[in-house]
């Protein structure tokens, strides 16, 4: 699809529901949540929610916004490149990516590439720590990242455009809308990130005495959204969430002699979603659809290339029963088909059933409890039973005590199942038991969490040499990961003075269980911290960034490390007030000309600028 189609469909779609909007009055702001789960049966577990304010403050794509904000650690292939997460010590494909409830994570893989999400493409980014496999199927074990578009149902039509351009020709653009009523709602918009990304190394230089930069390193991500809702009466809802993406992206050159190559993905993601609330009885019925694929050149000069795709249908069936006032039960059936055709893989198909089973009890406003049991059929593997079990106690305004127990898994890929010519059809779940204790302390504008945390990973999957030297995976290893996550928010407010402080920090032990050696790429610390001021028209902030050394090895070899390293960012901007808001603003990142990396021979770049203009009307 070119860009000038993606346009015409988006200003086609925005000017129907401009014509259906009509002049009702509605007093109260309604907003019905896009992942009901995430807020219904997070009590016990710790999660981390990142709006508008600090969405903006960061720059578009999603790792910087949450290397910046949260504990997660990033691995990334240069700046653009390819990013990987690791959540509590675990593996990349062990955090489930949530879409409006949905899991995202690629059926090829099983992960997230974070750097071809845009964060501005939604309401909020929240990072739920801890086991959810019983809600969100494979991979939620080190934790979740949720992306949601929340739907309003008031009468609104509000603009919002934000323009960046920066250093290395990189430009930003983002566009949303909202309109809405009593029974209508829409969100449309669309954003698009591109850089020339030639940016110097910083103190790196070839045998010549040649300054090095980063050569092939240019990429592009557009990515277009519409989300639909429509109330057929007080008790009945539909909902329709829709997102088209596509992200060109050239390979960061190791050395100068390499054959450039290039990357392109995209995916399509559709979902349909029915709720209904009849009292005691609630209804919520999904159908989604998701397709993905990708395209590898070798050499980008050529036409030759190797490619994968996957396509999933998803349906979910949940039926619920308040009862006593106090206790809700809530029954999901799921049926997932994916059929999937790569040069690596041939042509397969995979089907998943499972029934869930959730539990809330509210004892009292102080003390609530949350049970929920899973079980998965299908012909490619042997599910085990996931089962979580949680409690939250307020001891009055100052302390509140959460514990957490769970068992969750990570299902193998169709790489892992059916790569030609290693793959390995008789492949086990990944599957974990995962304890933690969270204190939540208050004081007038403090808020502090403590977590600690135990997880034991049981036949983690790794890809080893095997006859005739050809790699295949294996479920060889055990995994013991343990370690403590803090959360530290301030906020006040002296006459029109606002001051706010956010901190995170996180040690984490993940080791081998028989080697007893830590895994490679998983600091023991990681550290964030920012701090703003505003008044009237003005705001000025600061962002810290610290990641502990690394290790690039499993024997833990001390000098196959990546060195730990501290970045800093500022930022300032000015609101104009020119019609709604007219917002001005200028940040220097990296601003110590910090020499990095996160993987080896992937520089990071030094010192560089961007500036941003938020518009709304």
């Amino acid at each position: 699809m070119t860009l000038k189609i993606r346009f015409a469909f988006c200003f086609l779609l925005l000017c129907q529901i401009i014509s259906a909007q009509n002049d009702s009055v509605m007093k109260l702001k309604e907003v019905i949540v896009s992942d009901i789960n995430l807020n219904k049966y997070s009590s016990s577990q710790s999660v981390l929610k990142l709006g508008d304010s600090i969405i903006n403050k960061n720059k578009a794509l999603l790792t910087d916004l949450l290397n910046f904000n949260s504990t997660l650690y990033f691995k990334e292939y240069g700046r653009g490149m390819l990013s990987t997460v690791s959540f509590r010590g675990t593996t990349s494909s062990q955090t489930a990516v949530i879409w409006n409830g949905i899991n995202i994570n690629s059926q090829m893989n099983g992960s997230t590439d974070f750097n071809t999400i845009s964060g501005s493409d939604y309401n909020s980014v929240s990072a739920k720590a801890g086991g959810g496999s019983v809600i969100y199927g494979s991979g939620a074990i080190g934790g979740t990242v949720h992306l949601n578009n929340d739907l309003d149902f008031y009468n609104r039509f509000e603009n919002n455009l934000k323009l960046d351009y920066g250093s290395f020709n990189t430009i930003g653009v983002n566009y949303k809308t909202n309109i809405s009523n009593k029974k209508w709602s829409a969100q449309i918009g669309f954003s698009n990130n591109s850089s020339t990304n030639d940016y110097k190394y910083v103190n790196k230089y070839t045998w010549k005495g040649e300054q090095r930069w980063n050569r092939n390193g240019e990429y592009n991500i557009f990515t277009m959204s519409a989300n639909l809702g429509y109330k057929l009466n007080a008790k009945n809802t539909l909902k329709l969430y829709s997102q088209t993406s596509n992200t060109d992206r050239n390979t960061s050159l190791i050395t100068e002699t390499e054959t450039p190559s290039k990357y392109i993905n995209g995916f399509n993601r559709n979902l349909l979603e029915y709720d209904g609330n009849f009292g005691k009885l609630n209804a919520n019925f999904k159908t989604a659809y998701i397709f993905e694929n990708y395209q590898y050149y070798a050499d980008n000069s050529t036409n030759n290339y190797t490619y994968g795709k996957t396509e999933s249908l998803i349906t979910k069936a949940g039926l619920g029963y308040t009862l006593f006032k106090s206790t809700q039960i809530n029954g999901i059936l799921d049926y997932n088909k994916t059929t999937g055709t790569g040069s690596g893989f041939g042509t397969n198909t995979r089907e998943i059933s499972s029934a869930s089973l959730l539990v809330k009890q509210d004892i009292s406003a102080n003390w609530k409890n949350e049970f929920g049991v899973r079980k998965e059929f299908t012909d490619n593997y042997k599910s085990p039973v996931l089962f979580s079990l949680g409690s939250s106690y307020q001891f009055g305004q100052l302390y509140n005590l959460k514990l957490n127990i769970s068992r969750n898994f990570r299902i193998p890929t169709f790489n892992d199942l059916y790569w030609e010519v290693g793959g390995n059809r008789d492949l086990k779940p990944e599957s974990s038991y995962q304890a933690e204790i969270g204190n939540v302390f208050t004081f007038n504008n403090i808020t502090l969490t403590q977590t600690f945390y135990y997880i034991k990973i049981k036949d983690l999957l790794q890809w080893v040499p095997g006859k005739n030297s050809i790699w295949t995976p294996q479920n060889t290893d055990n995994v013991n990961s343990y370690g403590a996550e803090t959360l530290l928010s301030w906020k006040k407010q002296f006459g029109k003075n606002i001051f706010a402080v956010n901190a995170t920090y996180a040690h984490t032990i993940s080791e081998n269980i028989d080697t007893k050696k830590q895994l490679f790429f998983v600091p023991f610390d990681k550290a964030t911290a920012s701090a703003s001021y505003s008044r009237n028209k003005f705001s000025a902030y600061y962002q810290f960034l610290y990641n502990g050394f690394v290790y690039t090895r499993a024997d833990n070899d001390p000098h196959e490390i990546i060195n730990d390293y501290m970045i800093s960012n500022i930022g300032a901007d000015y609101d104009l007030k020119f019609l709604n808001s007219f917002k001005l603003g200028f940040q220097v990142l990296n601003l110590f000309n910090e020499a990095y990396e996160s993987l080896e021979n992937r520089p990071m770049p030094g010192r560089n600028f961007n500036m941003y203009l938020i518009l709304k009307f």
